[in-house]
């Protein structure tokens, strides 16, 4: 088990001390046909056969779960993917920003391995689901990639083209039971532009109707 400290961004900073027993990644989650063949699209550019059914499960280590600054990575051929993540605790859903890291190099051969050999960096800040369930599909997620002090927008879409969390709990609830210590990263909006690595990586999940954001900022080293 992983234990990390999350405070609770709408509650004056209380914190929340999460024991992760499960992570779970869920894949290919794109609400509209059209997205989801365009992130098949981006995957198949770099090699990544598409699945035979979505969206997909993966359960990884609930130890990649971090909210260091540094991840350390093998080669250069790797890459970050905004996600929100669902998290529960004593029954209650929270609701943080993370990035499902990943080497591409070996997702191109086995998806799950590709994931398990990343640290999975998450916001050090948390929002209660019940305060955004009302308005979740206008909240936007967003990602910046740094390469050699450059940076640039990498991705950008509202929640509302991934499953909604109701939807997902449903679904990852009947293989990985939902329950307290449960981590579900959700999934990512398209890509602008190529799949590529960074050397800083920035996801962020902007709430308009309530004005807040959650950031997650991570720098990868290359071992």
């Amino acid at each position: 088990m992983n234990t990390i400290e999350i405070s609770q961004q709408d509650s004056d900073g209380h914190m929340i001390r999460l024991v992760a027993t499960t992570l779970t990644i869920v894949g290919w989650t794109a609400r509209n046909a059209n997205a989801l063949q365009q992130h098949l699209d981006e995957l198949a550019a770099i090699g990544v056969a598409p699945p035979t059914e979505v969206p997909v499960l993966y359960r990884v280590a609930s130890s990649l779960l971090t909210t260091a600054s540094c991840i350390e990575v093998a080669g250069s051929r790797s890459s970050g993917e905004a996600e929100f993540c669902l998290i529960n605790v004593h029954g209650k859903i929270y609701v943080a920003v993370g990035s499902d890291h990943t080497d591409r190099a070996l997702e191109a051969h086995d998806i799950t391995l590709s994931k398990q050999l990343c640290a999975k960096p998450v916001s050090r800040e948390c929002w209660r689901f019940d305060q955004l369930e009302g308005h979740w599909d206008q909240l936007m997620l967003r990602s910046f990639a740094t390469t050699q002090g450059v940076e640039r927008l990498y991705q950008e879409g509202a929640v509302a083209e991934v499953l909604h969390p109701r939807d997902l709990i449903k679904k990852v609830d009947a293989r990985v039971p939902f329950q307290h210590g449960s981590v579900v990263f959700g999934g990512t909006v398209p890509v602008k532009g190529p799949v590529t690595g960074s050397d800083r990586f920035r996801v962020e999940l902007h709430d308009p109707v309530l004005r807040r954001t959650l950031s997650c900022t991570y720098q990868t080293r290359v071992l």
